[in-house]
């Protein structure tokens, strides 16, 4: 691949991951505006992510995949998909974009572009809901690449992560990139910079384990599945 080519989809990712995290932070924002009711800051937060992140899922799917997400990318390059240089500019443009758009989300509303978030997220509940949340996103992306099923990305991606808003305990962050820029706004969204490498040691186990239940549930091509023999004994 040329290195115009990379250059191409890696800021495809940078915008992308931006877009994404210039929603979630501005979004959580406005929700705090709006009402003291935490559980509809909630709602609105979700739903503003997982309608932003399906339009960006279906415009720049084409151009690089849509990972926004160094777990996805990680994933990709260890099972050869994409090359590793090509990785080490998708991690470096969605962490970069993750920044950008923090800084974004937090000027629209008159914050600092940046300032270190005080909100501590710490606890093993948490660690768990963000590996169920990460591999669950993980197998998910998995399954629709190997059966064939990608162009349903963008609606079943952000599907999952608008449930697993409400269902794990940590609010689904299952993101490596998104989680480092989110400890840039003092805001709703935010998580302090202390707790950020728990999140991320739990979205990268996460991500492990929603890659090997790909590799279980949707071998590669070329791997043996079983055969589908009579039952001698049921008549099966």
């Amino acid at each position: 691949m040329t290195d115009h080519a990379v250059t191409r989809r890696a800021t495809a990712e940078g915008l992308g991951t931006g877009a994404l995290v210039a929603t979630v932070v501005g979004s959580g924002i406005m929700a705090t505006d709006l009402t003291r009711d935490v559980a509809v800051q909630l709602l609105v937060n979700a739903l503003a992510t997982v309608a932003a992140l399906a339009v960006l899922i279906w415009s720049l799917g084409p151009i690089s995949g849509a990972h926004f997400n160094p777990a996805v990318t990680l994933v990709a390059a260890v099972r050869r998909e994409i090359g590793w240089g090509e990785a080490a500019a998708y991690l470096i443009a969605q962490c970069a974009g993750g920044l950008c758009g923090t800084a974004i989300g937090n000027l629209m509303f008159q914050h600092p572009a940046w300032e270190a978030s005080t909100r501590v997220r710490s606890g093993g509940h948490l660690w768990l809901g963000e590996v169920v949340a990460t591999a669950g996103l993980l197998a998910l992306v998995g399954a629709l690449t190997r059966s064939g099923h990608g162009r349903l990305g963008p609606a079943l991606v952000p599907a999952w992560i608008g449930a697993a808003y409400f269902f794990t305990s940590s609010t689904s962050f299952a993101n490596p990139a998104v989680t480092l820029a989110r400890s840039a706004t003092e805001s709703f969204s935010g998580i302090g910079l202390g707790s950020v490498p728990g999140f991320v040691a739990a979205q990268l186990v996460g991500a492990v384990v929603g890659a090997a239940l790909t590799e279980l549930f949707y071998p590669r091509a070329g791997v043996p599945e079983p055969l589908d023999l009579p039952d001698p004994v049921h008549g099966g």
